[in-house]
Formats: C-alpha cells, sequence, structure tokens
C-alpha cells in the first residue's frame, strides 16, 4: 500500500506499507525532488519515442525505396523487352517490304513510291495514358515505343492493302508470270560487276554496264530464268558464245561468255531448264556469266528479277 503526506509547501511524505506485514517504509522528498523526478521521466519517455519513431520511420521509408526500386527495374525491363520485340517486328515488315517489291516486279506494277512506304498510310487509335511521377527517362522510352508502334501500324496497313491489289493481279494473270525471268540463271558465285555506270576493265574509262557479271567457275549450270523461246544460240563477238531468251510479254534475257550452249535457236524452254554452261569466251578478264534483263528494248537492273527467295 502507498500513502502520501503533505507535511509542508517544501516536503512529502511517502510511506509504503507491505501487504505481506513485512513492515513499513517511510520516504521523505522535497517538492523540488519530485518535479525534478516527474520532468525527468517525462523527457526520458519521449525521448525513447521520439528515436523509436524516428527509427520505425527509417525502416517503412527504406521499404517504400526498396519496393519503388524494385518496380523500376520490373519497368525498365518490360520497356526493354518490348521494344527488342518491336524491333523484331520491324524487321520482319522490312522483309515483308522486299517481298512486296519483288512480286510488283514479277507481276508487272508500279512499286509503291519510297516516301509513301517510309511513312505507310492512315493513323492508329494506340495512346498511352499520361503516368504521373515516373523518371523522366522511363517517360521518354514510353513515348518513344508509342511513336514507333504508330510507325508500324502505319507499315502494316500500308503492305495489307498492296497485298490485296497484288493478289487480285496474280490471280487475274497467273498465266502471263511464267515468262517473267525471276530466278538466278545460276546457283552459285558472287556478283563482281553490278548493273550501272562503271570503270571498264580494259580501257579505263567510265562506261554504262547494261548487265551483271555473276564470277563462277568455268562449266557452272546455267538456267533459263522463265519460259520462252530461243531467240539466238552462237558466238557474237566480245560476248562469246551467247544465249538469248525472248519471253512473252516484252521481256529478253541474255547469257554471255559461255563455255557451252545446250539449247538451239527455236527451241522452247521453261523456268529452270538447263541451257548452258558458264566460261570466259569472248573478251573477258576471267571466268563469268554475264546476265541481261531487258523489257520492250529496256535494260533492267538484273537483281530486281531474282525472287528465288520470295516465291516458290
Amino acid at each position: 500500500m502507498f500513502r502520501s503526506n503533505k507535511n509542508s509547501n517544501k516536503y512529502h511524505n511517502y510511506i509504503i506499507v507491505s501487504e505481506k506485514d513485512t513492515g513499513v517504509r517511510n520516504y521523505h522528498f522535497s517538492k523540488k525532488f519530485v518535479v525534478l523526478s516527474i520532468g525527468l521521466s517525462i523527457v526520458t519517455i519521449s525521448t525513447v519515442l521520439f528515436f523509436t519513431a524516428n527509427a520505425l520511420t527509417g525502416v517503412i521509408h527504406q521499404a517504400k525505396m526498396d519496393n519503388l526500386k524494385s518496380s523500376y527495374e520490373h519497368l525498365s525491363e518490360t520497356l526493354a523487352s518490348l521494344q527488342s520485340q518491336l524491333e523484331s517486328v520491324s524487321g520482319e515488315v522490312g522483309s515483308i517490304e522486299e517481298k512486296d517489291q519483288a512480286i510488283r516486279t514479277y507481276a508487272g506494277l508500279p512499286q509503291i513510291d519510297k516516301d509513301v512506304r517510309k511513312l505507310g498510310v492512315g493513323g492508329t487509335d494506340f495512346k498511352t495514358k499520361k503516368i504521373d511521377d515516373i523518371p523522366p527517362d522511363i517517360s521518354n522510352r514510353i513515348s518513344e515505343i508509342e511513336m514507333n508502334v504508330n510507325a508500324l501500324s502505319r507499315k502494316v496497313k500500308l503492305e495489307l492493302s498492296s497485298y490485296n491489289n497484288l493478289y487480285e493481279v496474280v490471280r487475274n494473270h497467273s498465266d502471263n508470270l511464267k515468262y517473267v525471268p525471276s530466278i538466278r540463271p545460276v546457283q552459285s558465285g558472287y556478283i563482281g560487276s553490278g548493273y550501272g555506270y562503271r570503270e571498264d576493265p580494259f580501257n579505263g574509262k567510265t562506261r554504262f554496264h547494261y548487265g551483271l557479271d555473276i564470277a563462277c567457275n568455268v562449266g557452272t549450270k546455267v538456267y533459263a530464268p522463265a519460259d520462252g523461246k530461243i531467240k539466238f544460240a552462237g558466238n557474237q563477238g566480245g560476248f562469246g558464245k551467247v544465249v538469248k531468251i525472248d519471253h512473252t510479254n516484252g521481256y529478253r534475257t541474255i547469257f554471255a561468255h559461255l563455255s557451252e550452249i545446250n539449247v538451239k535457236s527455236g527451241t522452247k524452254v521453261k523456268r529452270g531448264d538447263l541451257i548452258a554452261l558458264s566460261g570466259k569466251s569472248g573478251r573477258t578478264v576471267g571466268p563469268h556469266l554475264h546476265y541481261e534483263v531487258h523489257h520492250y528494248g529496256a535494260p533492267q537492273n538484273p537483281l530486281d528479277y531474282f525472287f528465288s527467295g520470295y516465291l516458290k
């Protein structure tokens, strides 16, 4: 039991009586001592509570920071993955564009303007919602991905429109397409000299090269690039041994510097038929096949008629 007696204005008596009746203890404190003790207790408790609260706040803040860091890293990884997938799809669209160009040449259709192909057609409803309180680098990456998706969407719409057009033409004129040169005349070798202006290997002067020189070993098999009729098979000056094929729709192909001719004038051939063997006859600096494509008398770049990787 605890009792307090006030003797005067300056002192307090405190009597503590044990419940087990083991004795009575009497404590005598001054008023100033009591006030100081209570004040000190309050300060001590307040200090403990302050540091405890501060420590707890630090723990909570660190937990939030760790969570934000984890979310930021996850978002960064997700954006990087999306960008990688977008680049992959963009590359596939680029391959489709190349096939579209090849089929247009094959079908006798005009090419899509380069600027139109670059920009595509139409628009997209894809819009990114504004997100507050995100780092600038993440915001910039999201905007970049949005622009790439928009551009890719326009290109895809253009290709879909183009393919619908191509489908109708091919379906209505499929019989004529077999007369369009569409495969490499030799299945090996490499391009030694392309179509266009070049330095003449004999006199060093700049001259226009109307064909394609494919460097290959003597005796390499040469195949007809399309159905047609042999217009000429024999020797022709600097071209050496030559084969010329007339195809329907104004196409003619020329094969020069051959070592052996396996067809005769007037013979009908189909795409893929063996017509000759490559060589180095005539005026040449080494073994190769000189190959030309003409359409209604106008020379064409033979590379525009190598569709074996695009058409089956």
